[in-house]
């Protein structure tokens, strides 16, 4: 157990945009006896001067004055894209744990950089797939473990949405996109429920309605021998979205949205055996039989405390104490492999 286990963990966020800010800093904000925000950097003065006002933090004017900072022990990297390697690197460097927003890096060689940073130095490097603690993730997950749809055939996942975007994150240079932005989330969660074995990848993206140069219409496609093949999109294009899980099995199926799910099987065992019969079949008809459905349902909790919030519960015991990450950084370096080769697939 650390020597301060009751101590709140002090922490300085790089960045105050819309994951430092709304995701991180308002995670952390109810939980005071777990996390001290004790420093921030931005380019935008208001918003450090909102953090201020509210937390008496000191402001850092760049990244190296708080990382010089022997107060801060936990940083949290919340820059644009292709600002968290160096920006996670220098701080597990200057021995600061890190929380790392996604995606964690743009390509395998950069995570492979960074994993060595953290075990060279034995700061902890915690990458933000919150979307792991998703509830409706998890039912699927638990229902698909349970083994009552069977052997899983498909399982189809999709983010589907219609409208315009023309901010930075629309942008190649800042590290855009769909695949970069919302991919990490569902790739991430793709990979759990395809297992452990080297996935074949299509991919297919398009710039379709954002006003910067990069994709916001992606399609994925997971294959494997004994695996479920997933099929993944994510899209601004869809102005008929569907839901969100559709999950094909030998027994059943699911299907439904991040807030309610159904799935229905049957048990075959408990059924007539259907051995192969070669001659005509009555009345020139088609194979029917009854079959006896179990059904069930799912909704989202009005309690759930948000995917958030659990990252930083969690975050909280390994930082104090000892308890194994949740979300290893090998586990998202798979990720992130996938998405670079799905820009080397398909270069928009």
């Amino acid at each position: 157990m650390n020597a301060a286990a009751n101590a709140p963990v002090p922490v300085g966020v790089i960045g105050l945009g819309r994951s430092g800010w709304g995701i991180h800093i308002n995670a952390m904000r109810p939980m005071p006896e777990n996390f001290k925000i004790v420093g921030v950097t931005d380019p935008n003065a208001a918003r450090c001067k909102e953090a201020t006002d509210e937390f008496g933090c000191k402001v850092y004017q760049s990244v190296d004055q708080m990382l010089a900072d022997k107060g801060v022990e936990l940083v949290v990297v919340a820059s644009l894209n292709r600002m968290h390697p160096p920006h996670a690197i220098q701080a597990m460097e200057a021995g600061k744990n890190v929380v790392c927003e996604k995606p964690m890096a743009a390509d395998a060689a950069e995570a492979d950089r960074m994993i060595a940073v953290s075990k060279k130095t034995g700061k902890m490097l915690a990458v933000f797939q919150n979307r792991r603690y998703a509830p409706d993730f998890v039912k699927v997950k638990e229902v698909i473990d349970s083994g009552k749809l069977g052997r899983i055939v498909m399982i189809k996942m999709m983010a589907h949405g219609f409208s315009r975007r023309w901010d930075w994150q629309t942008l190649k240079e800042f590290g855009g996109g769909a695949l970069n932005n919302t991919g990490p989330h569902f790739v991430d969660q793709a990979l759990q429920l395809f297992g452990p074995a080297e996935p074949n990848i299509f991919c297919h993206m398009e710039n379709v309605l954002s006003s910067g140069d990069a994709e916001d219409h992606v399609k994925v496609v997971f294959s494997a021998p004994k695996s479920p093949m997933i099929d993944l999109e994510i899209t601004s294009a869809c102005a008929y979205g569907q839901g969100n899980w559709l999950v094909m099995g030998s027994s059943g199926g699911l299907k439904g949205t991040m807030g309610e799910l159904e799935w229905k099987y049957v048990d075959f065992s408990k059924m007539p055996p259907r051995p192969i019969d070669r001659t005509s079949t009555p009345d020139r008809s088609y194979n029917r039989e009854d079959l006896t459905w179990t059904e069930e349902k799912w909704e989202k909790s009005n309690d759930f405390p948000g995917e958030a919030t659990c990252f930083y519960r969690d975050l909280y015991e390994t930082i104090r104490n000892a308890k194994p990450l949740h979300i290893t950084p090998e586990s998202v370096r798979r990720q992130i492999a996938i998405l670079e080769k799905c820009h080397q697939l398909s270069p928009v």
